[in-house]
């Protein structure tokens, strides 16, 4: 075990508690305080937006912001759009114009970024946002005309995004910009193999005392581990561990988590509805409407048992996995999330129902809790009450949000959001003993008091 370490004070962004998306660059989705929901009574504010709505960061306290895309898989053009929200009405302050996508429909990012700005990537753009009324200060097209999905910043204040590329599409394109013109710098990156997941980066300790920055990609067959140089180039390392056989009966990965010394994945990702959008050009647009192929509820295209995987970042040979259910055909369609304080990590498997916690704190993986729910979002967890609030996706089509002691899989609260479609979008801490949260037509903020 490694010592915890939560501090996600990070140079290239806003000095904000949550300023993009997971809270911080290694994803690990934890709020500071505790919830204590058991003890309190949830209060629910909804508002129906008709739009595919993504993410909540926060700015200054009090300024938030809301960012999406148009649900547009067919029919009239698609576009990005960012809000500045009231966090009590969830009603819009200001809003930018309709943001220019590349015609491609995928949930998209925004950040709080240092240099004041709200940065905004969706489809195959780039732009910065004047923070107060959201107007367009610089747009750039990426050089990869594919959706995009991730946006950080480095430490330098740097930003690096990528395309997103199932197998058999070619290798992914990383590019890292200014922050202030969004002009490439360098030339863009390409993986040797696709990517699907979003990107995680954290700062190393090299053998000689120097720091370098690193960027974690899951591929279609390994985990890619970039280095930042200094002269804002970027290259590949060593540790480039396998986490999946080419010809294995398992998906590919979302998302990585970086925490207690390891780079943390789920497996099982790429669900028909994913393919059917990316196999499209632009991606997720169709000629007819495409109905339930879009729906992450059908059955897995493999037989595979859902995963979760323990990657030792100083041993790239050192890959663990275990699969929590058992269950054939299990798929996912967001990250996990690990909570070194309690020694737990959390996995779920959204195709076939179930959360679990697993004992990480030793040299093996083991279950400890299961839980009858149907998760399919990014969470968020509060170490110092040792609590978990993800969905459940009810099969009375309710999402709700259910919060968990991460210890034993006590389910403490259930609150509905009053929201009839369950994603994989992302909630926010709202640092006052709150959640927002995001899924397509729907924002909500859930506040115990």
């Amino acid at each position: 075990m490694t010592g915890v370490d939560r501090s996600e004070t990070h140079p290239g962004y806003w000095p904000s508690p949550w300023p993009v998306e997971c809270g911080g660059n290694r994803r690990q989705k934890a709020s500071v305080g505790r919830l204590d929901a058991a003890d309190k009574t949830a209060k629910v504010t909804t508002r129906r937006t008709d739009t595919w709505t993504v993410m909540v960061v926060r700015r200054d306290p009090g300024q938030w912001y809301l960012g999406g895309t148009m649900a547009a898989f067919s029919g009239p053009p698609p576009y990005g759009w960012v809000e500045r929200i009231d966090p009590t009405t969830l009603e819009p302050i200001a809003a930018s114009p309709r943001l220019p996508c590349g015609d491609h429909v995928w949930c998209g990012a925004i950040l709080a970024h240092a240099n004041g700005s709200i940065l905004s990537v969706n489809g195959s753009y780039l732009h910065r946002l004047d923070p107060d009324d959201l107007s367009i200060q610089v747009e750039k097209q990426l050089p990869a005309d594919r959706s995009h999905n991730g946006l950080l910043a480095l430490a330098d204040g740097t930003l690096i995004t990528k395309d997103l590329r199932l197998e058999g599409a070619g290798g992914t394109t990383i590019t890292r910009l200014d922050p202030d013109s969004l002009d490439v710098i360098g030339e863009p990156l390409i993986l040797p193999e696709g990517s699907m997941g979003r990107i995680a980066a954290d700062v190393a300790l090299a053998a000689n005392g120097s720091e370098s920055e690193h960027v974690y990609v899951p591929g279609i067959e390994h985990v890619w581990r970039l280095i930042a140089n200094t002269d804002g180039s970027l290259s590949i390392d060593d540790w480039q561990p396998r986490y999946r056989d080419a010809h294995a009966d398992h998906g590919l990965a979302w998302d990585a988590c970086i925490a207690d010394g390891a780079c943390w994945l789920m497996d099982c990702g790429d669900l028909p509805s994913i393919r059917a959008i990316h196999a499209v050009e632009p991606n997720g647009r169709f000629l007819e409407p495409p109905g339930r192929q879009l729906s992450w509820r059908r059955d897995a295209p493999w037989q595979g048992a859902q995963r979760l995987l323990r990657v030792a970042l100083n041993d790239a040979s050192n890959v663990q996995a275990i699969e929590p259910f058992g269950t054939p055909g299990g798929g996912i369609i967001a990250p996990p999330v690990v909570v070194p304080e309690a020694g737990i990590a959390i996995a779920w498997d959204s195709v076939n129902g179930g959360l679990a916690g697993i004992d990480c704190s030793g040299d093996d993986l083991d279950v400890v809790w299961q839980l009858d729910v149907r998760p399919s979002m990014q969470p968020v967890v509060f170490p110092e009450s040792g609590e978990l609030v993800i969905n459940d996706f009810t099969e009375e089509g309710s999402d709700d949000l259910v919060v968990v002691d991460v210890t034993n899989g006590t389910l403490l609260d259930r609150v509905s959001t009053g929201s009839r479609i369950g994603n994989g979008m992302f909630l926010t801490a709202d640092g006052d003993g709150g959640v927002f949260y995001c899924s397509t037509l729907t924002v909500a903020h859930v506040v115990w008091h």
